[in-house]
C-alpha cells in the first residue's frame, strides 16, 4: 500500500490494516521457517508497511501531520557558569 492511501485511511482503518498485516507477517514467517515459502521480498514488504502504518499512527497521536504547531517565543536560556573553586 503506498504512503499516500496510509495517511488517507482513519484511525480505525489504520489499525485494522495493522492489524491483517501483522497477521500476512507471521504466516509467512511460519510459511519460511518450515520451508514451504521462499518468500523475501513479501516479507520485506510487508514489514515496511507495517513500520509505515505505525509511523502515520504515531504521527497522528503527536499532531505532528497536518496540525499547525504553536510556537510561543521563549526567551534564550543563559549558558551554565562554570563555578571557580580553590585548587589544593
Amino acid at each position: 500500500m503506498e504512503l499516500e492511501k496510509i495517511r488517507n485511511l482513519s484511525d480505525d482503518e489504520l489499525q485494522h490494516h495493522e492489524k491483517t498485516s501483522a497477521e500476512q507477517l507471521f504466516r509467512l514467517r511460519f510459511q519460511v521457517s518450515l520451508g514451504q515459502n521462499d518468500g523475501v521480498k513479501k516479507l520485506r514488504q510487508l514489514r515496511k508497511e507495517i513500520a509505515q502504518i505505525k509511523t502515520v499512527a504515531r504521527e497522528r497521536e503527536l499532531g505532528v501531520r497536518g496540525a499547525k504547531k504553536d510556537v510561543v517565543a521563549t526567551p534564550a536560556a543563559k549558558p551554565a557558569t562554570a563555578k571557580k573553586g580553590s585548587r589544593k
